[in-house]
């Protein structure tokens, strides 16, 4: 990784990823796994927590697969209707998130300075209530959520970094992109010529994730109030 420094003054934009950039993602997981949880015991049998064995499994590293095991461990057949209704419980559900402190000070403080945007991949339901959850909007000037399009404009697909830029009228060096995932995040920004930092968090899902040729950020902070320093 490069390390280059600049100071904000140098920019006119500033976009946010959301998860694990803005707010805890495994807060939302959990949140997820307690609505689940509860949804579930009003169905099967559950002789132990299911909230709490979900909560185990994904600290445990089980990421793709976690309501298959849990059915399995409850010895109740994992059908395809369950499995889809538990996944419709979980990206429907209202979360309960809060932002990082450093993220509550650097948008307040930010707010007014710069021209200020949100760009997120997800499913846009799931999105969508964590942006309200967050009570965000009125700090930002612009949300892209890239599943209004479908899938295959997430991230590292550059349209929406391409939208964001028409949208905040400004491009190139003059915007920064914050962002958490470096397999697919910086891809996009640096292809425009975005200044790009690594927002790496202690424990979060993907702070240990390299990034592909051509997707590796400028800077690395541990909070953002490093870079208004």
């Amino acid at each position: 990784m490069n390390r280059v420094r600049f100071h904000l003054s140098q920019v006119r934009a500033i976009v946010f990823d959301l998860d694990d950039t803005l707010y805890p993602e495994q807060a939302y997981v959990f949140s997820g796994f307690d609505a689940v949880g509860e949804w579930l015991r009003a169905r099967v049998a559950c002789p132990i927590d299911p909230a709490a064995r979900m909560r185990e499994l994904f600290l445990a590293g089980e990421r793709r697969h976690v309501f298959d095991r849990l059915l399995a461990e409850l010895r109740h057949p994992a059908s395809e209707q369950l499995i889809s209704e538990m996944v419709r419980c979980y990206r429907t559900h209202v979360p309960h998130i809060t932002l990082h402190e450093d993220a509550r000070v650097a948008l307040e403080a930010w707010r007014g300075r710069w021209r200020l945007g949100l760009l997120s991949d997800g499913p846009l339901v799931m999105q969508e209530k964590k942006v309200e959850a967050l009570g965000i909007r009125p700090l930002l000037d612009e949300i892209i959520l890239t599943d209004q399009w479908g899938p295959e404009y997430w991230k590292p697909h550059p349209r929406g970094f391409e939208v964001m830029e028409n949208r905040l009228k400004t491009h190139g060096a003059a915007v920064v992109y914050i962002a958490d995932n470096c397999s697919k995040d910086f891809v996009g920004p640096r292809r425009l010529g975005w200044r790009t930092v690594w927002v790496r968090r202690p424990g979060g899902v993907y702070c240990d994730v390299p990034p592909p040729v051509g997707g590796e950020p400028e800077m690395q902070i541990a909070s953002l109030v490093e870079l208004d320093r």
